[in-house]
């Protein structure tokens, strides 16, 4: 969308997202107002004053109609649920209502690589700007992963490539959005109770690919038959990605194949997992998808090779804790839905304790029943969905529910014999007892170690 000079806008929500959409608007020239349901004493005072010193009219404490009322155009940030009332009285009075990606749709000068999926967002987000780096292309990385994706009109440098990480929130509101190159990792429920239904949720996921153009590249998750499905324009170039033998960058034995074209004529180049951080099943479709998407941008097999021997994936990811008398802890505390959670046991190869819950997104947990079967040998429940969870599995494995992340460390020990792995991935967000998965994942941690302590202590005395 072309932002004019006194374009009447209204922002919702003072998050990261929400004052990068106003800092790209004021400068712009657009007369903007925000609107925000915290109180004022909670919001920053430097933004409160910084918003004063830019003529930004707050609302505070909740959102109006009357505040929204002859605004031209509304933009929601990604967190805030589209059936607020005063939402619903804009659209009648006829209001667009965009998001970050509408605004942000036609004006990047450079190639935009953009991935989305349930899972592996932002691990394939980041390997993807660390392999174009590693090709000497200057590369801004943001959109969910944390830098909005409006900061790089506001951003002094200057950059060969963008490449955004996208949630079902944000293609929501993705307007005529466009990338280069498309990335659909996979798909399964999440986020059900801001969606309603899977269905809902999908399409969400599918608005990436609504306005590629003859000449884009999509690239689609094989081993995922709803993604691999998803539907193409004409004359978009089609990639798949996994362990089928059609797949385009296909994962054989610990490697990756990539078929590349030059001169018309077919070559298959391979890069070994094996010395990298990249070589758990989960990763390897990652490390996949990405390199998919750098051949596309023109790097090359050389510089691809050096970026993934180097790259650190994300905290938080199916990452080694500690072992304790033969057992291993691992952290995937990002695995914040039933399709992670899934992903993360399907990779496992000994026998788990299981450390799971949180608050519930909506989720159907006995589609975790035939993989909870096969590879759970206790389940540790907490939180929220506790309840659920454990009405959902309990007749599936033997579960118990403890009331707090160091209770559960020390029953999951107690359940475990050496070779055994204990396995934190909630399937469930964490905002019931945390304030976000980061936290989650570091008191998990933390917890570990403190009885990793314990038992060397223990063992000295």
């Amino acid at each position: 969308m072309q932002i004019r000079d006194g374009l009447q806008a209204a922002v919702i929500g003072l998050g990261v997202a929400g004052l990068s959409t106003v800092r790209y608007l004021t400068a712009r020239g657009a007369r903007v107002r925000v609107s925000d349901q915290r109180g004022l004493d909670q919001i920053e005072p430097a933004t409160v004053a910084w918003l004063r010193e830019q003529e930004v009219a707050l609302e505070h404490g909740g959102h109006t109609p009357a505040f929204l009322a002859g605004a031209e155009v509304i933009i929601p940030g990604p967190g805030v649920p589209l059936d607020l009332p005063a939402l619903r009285t804009a659209r009648e009075q006829g209001i667009p209502i965009l998001g970050e990606l509408a605004l942000a749709a036609g004006q990047y000068p450079v190639p935009v690589i953009a991935v989305t999926g349930s899972n592996g967002k932002t691990t394939v987000t980041s390997l993807i700007g660390h392999l174009l780096r590693a090709a000497n292309k200057k590369t801004f990385v943001g959109g969910n992963i944390g830098t909005p994706l409006l900061d790089y009109f506001t951003d002094p440098e200057r950059y060969d490539s963008v490449v955004l990480e996208l949630s079902s929130f944000q293609l929501d509101l993705a307007g005529s959005f466009r990338p280069d190159v498309g990335l659909l990792l996979n798909l399964s429920p999440d986020h059900l109770d801001r969606h309603g239904s899977f269905a809902a949720y999908a399409g969400a996921k599918m608005h990436l690919f609504a306005h590629q153009r003859a000449g884009d590249c999509a690239i689609l998750g094989g081993d995922d038959p709803m993604a691999a499905a998803a539907p193409i324009g004409e004359g978009v170039r089609r990639h798949t990605f996994g362990r089928g033998g059609e797949c385009s960058a296909r994962i054989v034995d610990g490697q990756v194949e990539l078929r590349m074209n030059g001169d018309g004529v077919e070559r298959v180049v391979r890069f070994d997992l094996g010395p990298t951080k990249l070589h758990s099943s989960v990763n390897q479709l990652n490390a996949a998808a990405a390199v998919l998407a750098a051949a596309q941008l023109g790097c090359t097999p050389e510089a691809i090779g050096r970026g993934l021997l180097n790259f650190e994936p994300p905290p938080h990811r199916m990452a080694d804790v500690a072992t304790i008398d033969g057992v291993r802890f691992i952290n995937d505390s990002k695995a914040t839905n039933i399709g992670a959670l899934e992903a993360a046991l399907g990779g496992c190869e000994a026998p788990v304790v299981l450390i799971a819950g949180g608050r519930d997104k909506g989720s159907d947990y006995t589609l975790l029943r035939e993989v909870v079967g096969r590879k759970v040998k206790r389940l540790v429940l907490l939180g929220e969905a506790a309840g659920m969870m454990r009405a959902a599995l309990g007749t599936t494995v033997a579960t118990e529910t403890v009331g707090s992340m160091a209770e559960a460390v020390q029953r999951a020990m107690a359940a475990a014999v050496s070779g055994d792995l204990v396995l934190l991935a909630p399937g469930c967000a964490s905002f019931d007892m945390f304030s976000g998965y980061e936290e989650r994942g570091r008191v998990f941690a933390e917890q570990v170690l403190q009885l990793s302590q314990e038992r060397t202590t223990k063992g000295r005395s």
